[in-house]
């Protein structure tokens, strides 16, 4: 039976600035901390990622042909501020005034995001969300394009601050690569939810005219078993994926049972607690209560299992299935039930799981007016036909069948009273990404990167059916 979305819901597709945009060099662009971690690691490059920085009119001429009404993009910070303060670089100012035109003339509304994983290299050097200079640097960085950019009616602080401090400090798959710094994990989720409350407050004191929100990587966790020990893990991992994060920005302040398991990981790590002050709980909890709205990231759950023994993590790179590890000490084991079907990248295929956290935010965070799913779709190994016209379209059932079972989620959960808004497919073409290159597709418009060509993927036809009738086939 198909199932309705409202008819106000807006749907379109996201990108993130260095994942599409290539000319990292470009135009006084400076440097940003995937640059020098990236060179060194030798395995891909960022340029031409999809080339966006001149082919955005292509993108989004073919995005309004697609029935998108919006769009997510990033502004890279480093092509504003290349040192991230100090001289402004004209250059880069002007390419966003033209992106946003362009936007415009094309009848698609633009989401944007100020930082996406792309922190300036000097402020990385420099510590990058553990450095008061970077929290007081971004602040600043925010404040020029909301009074440069007053095109701009819907702003988003961070995307996936979660993500960031995780991936850098416990998982060490991004810069600066280190493992199993629980410390340095918590203390960066804290700051950076003390940066987004400072620029929430600020963005509401100078009275603009449009709404903001931060966007979180929300992964729905659940226990391997029904034993009390998995539970407990499933607690531990929720806490360090979630419960914090969504604790500080949708509360406002930290549950006693959230700082209970955070004490308890960092306490089973021989780590010190995270440092906050009386000062910035009141302005993490002030930014709460006048949020607009909160995006989700979902692509797939998680399952813990108790674990006592040393931490390790494998990050699966490559689309090598099965090869990808997380155990952490003072937390637990990810292992998901055999039932559970999985990408080549590991990742779970769980449409349970978006419904369940978008319920959870609706239960039980209740200070939120608004959700939009702002990222979700499937990485696919694919390739062009041996032969190809300009009318090609590439097949992509698996990306289909995966988009119309977590819409489905999405729909069940607005008929149960979620607020949900929106969608943005991620993404809206093939990409560069921050751990696979080029080897992980997710666009609806495939990109040739020999030839920067745009090809359709039958999920572009699908999802501009979804877009124009707002009906998710049976």
């Amino acid at each position: 039976m198909s199932k309705q979305l409202p008819k106000d819901f807006v749907m379109g597709g996201a990108t993130a600035a260095y994942q599409v945009e290539g000319a990292t060099k470009e135009d006084g662009k400076g440097q940003v901390l995937w640059d020098p971690f990236l060179k060194k690691q030798g395995r891909f490059s960022p340029d031409p990622a999809a080339d966006f920085y001149h082919r955005y009119d292509e993108d989004l001429a073919l995005a309004e042909q697609y029935g998108h009404q919006v769009i997510r993009i990033s502004i890279a910070w480093s092509r504003i501020f290349p040192d991230g303060a100090g001289a402004v670089e004209s250059r880069g100012v002007a390419y966003y005034h033209r992106l946003f035109a362009a936007c415009a003339k094309h009848h698609i509304v633009p989401f944007v995001t100020l930082h996406h994983f792309d922190t300036p290299e000097r402020l990385h050097e420099a510590g990058d969300w553990l450095s008061q200079e970077m929290l007081d640097d971004f602040v600043d960085y925010a404040k020029f394009c909301f009074k440069e950019f007053p095109e701009i009616k819907h702003w988003i602080t961070i995307n996936e601050p979660t993500s960031m401090a995780v991936q850098q400090y416990t998982s060490g798959t991004f810069p600066p690569a280190e493992k199993g710094r629980f410390d340095k994990t918590f203390q960066a989720e804290h700051n950076q939810m003390v940066a987004h409350a400072r620029i929430v407050n600020l963005f509401k004191s100078m009275k603009i005219d449009g709404e903001i929100g931060i966007v979180h990587a929300l992964q729905t966790v659940y226990p391997y078993s029904d034993t009390k020990e998995d539970q407990h893990a499933a607690d531990l991992q929720d806490a360090l994926d979630n419960r914090l994060y969504l604790d500080g920005t949708l509360a406002g302040e930290y549950a006693p049972q959230t700082l209970a398991l955070v004490r308890e990981i960092l306490d089973a790590n021989h780590q010190p607690m995270f440092h906050s002050t009386p000062e910035e709980m009141q302005t993490i909890k002030k930014a709460a209560q006048q949020l607009d709205f909160v995006g989700v990231n979902n692509y797939f759950s998680k399952w813990l299992r108790v674990y006592h023994g040393k931490s390790e993590t494998i990050h699966n790179g490559t689309g090598a299935k099965g090869s990808s590890v997380s155990r952490l000490h003072g937390i637990g084991e990810e292992k998901k039930p055999e039932s559970v079907e999985t990408t080549d990248w590991d990742w779970p295929i769980y449409p349970r799981g978006m419904y369940d956290i978008l319920m959870r935010i609706y239960n039980d965070y209740p200070l939120v007016p608004a959700i939009y799913v702002t990222e979700n779709g499937i990485g696919l190994k694919e390739s062009l036909p041996s032969e190809v016209t300009s009318k090609t379209v590439i097949a992509d059932p698996k990306r289909i069948d995966y988009l119309k079972k977590y819409l489905g989620a999405i729909a069940d959960a607005i008929d149960d009273g979620a607020n949900v808004r929106g969608y943005f497919v991620w993404s809206l073409q093939d990409q560069f990404s921050w751990t696979n290159g080029y080897s992980k597709r997710y666009g609806l418009f495939f990109v040739d990167f020999e030839t920067q060509k745009r090809y359709i993927k039958q999920s572009a036809e699908w999802f501009k059916k979804v877009c124009e009738r707002h009906v998710i086939p049976d």
